[in-house]
């Protein structure tokens, strides 16, 4: 239905910012909800942040409330994740899904599309 790539990853330092954006090629982008996930290595894949189809609503992880803010362009069919403050422990592989016609999720299972993923390293 929605097929997504990321980019904007990057090696970076600690308390630098990253803007990290998802691209969505597809008709149903607009009525997408999406959500920005990460994996670091040998750990399971974690809910950064999600917001629903019209940007009104987002929600995130206590990890990184205060720092990432989520967001969307509907008519450039893109997602987007600012990360600001950025710590060592925030390095891993991010992931951005969609969701079609349905509300914002915090589970990785309840998202059908996903992108390859970016890497972000953040250095000490």
């Amino acid at each position: 239905q929605v097929q997504l790539v990321e980019s904007g990853g990057g090696l970076v330092q600690a308390g630098d910012s990253l803007r990290l954006s998802c691209a969505a090629s597809g008709r149903s982008f607009s009525s997408a909800a999406m959500g920005w996930f990460r994996q670091a290595p040998g750990k399971e894949r974690e809910f950064v942040a999600a917001i629903n189809w019209s940007g009104s609503s987002t929600t995130y992880a206590d990890s990184v409330k205060g720092r990432f803010t989520i967001s969307r362009d509907n008519a450039k069919n893109t997602a987007y994740l600012q990360m600001n403050s950025l710590k060592p422990e925030d390095t891993a592989v991010y992931y951005c899904a969609a969701s079609v016609g349905t509300p914002s999720y915090t589970s990785p299972l309840l998202y059908p599309n996903w992108g390859q993923g970016t890497q972000v390293t953040v250095s000490s």
